[in-house]
């Protein structure tokens, strides 16, 4: 009888709960699939759809958060090692640019690098929903997101599954 009292205390405690959690809702943010919205990179006449025809890995970072720096510096690595199949465009939040310009000195990133000194309020930060912290998107030549969040160890294989032409959407997502 006294297990079976706490097993009806657990079953309604897990049938009361779990109408709370939505297991099947996705992340915020942008997902595989979705088409990247396009920006006017600052100090810059370029924006991101000039990238067309090219695989672009963009990675949204600032200077005070550590690990986003740091991914970020990999990132840059990585993209190098490519051999041109991935371009690299590097969104900093930083509010100061004098403090993005020594972190991408002393970190050495190579490949686009933009700072919206706008911070957490940018409208770019709106728009890729990144309310839940930093993160990075690989585009395909059509700018269609076919990886979120992405190591930079991941990134060589990623891109050597996909299709030749970066233009085309690949066959299976991850």
């Amino acid at each position: 009888m006294r297990y079976v009292k706490w097993t009806v205390i657990v079953v309604l405690f897990t049938v009361l709960f779990s109408s709370f959690i939505n297991l099947g809702t996705p992340t915020t943010g942008l997902h595989v699939g979705d088409t990247a919205p396009d920006f006017q990179l600052s100090g810059s006449d370029q924006s991101l759809s000039s990238y067309k025809g090219h695989y672009v890995l963009l990675s949204f970072w600032a200077s005070y958060d550590a690990s986003s720096r740091q991914r970020n510096a990999a990132f840059s690595n990585a993209v190098q090692q490519s051999d041109g199949a991935v371009r690299l465009v590097s969104v900093s939040f930083d509010e100061y640019p004098s403090i993005f310009r020594e972190t991408i000195r002393q970190d050495h990133i190579q490949g686009t690098c933009c700072v919206e000194t706008e911070g957490r309020a940018s409208e770019i930060f709106e728009e890729y929903e990144l309310e839940r912290g930093f993160g990075n998107y690989l585009l395909d030549g059509n700018g269609t997101i076919v990886a979120k969040n992405i190591a930079a160890s991941q990134l060589q294989a990623y891109v050597a599954c996909q299709p030749t032409n970066p233009g085309t959407s690949p066959s299976q997502e991850r």
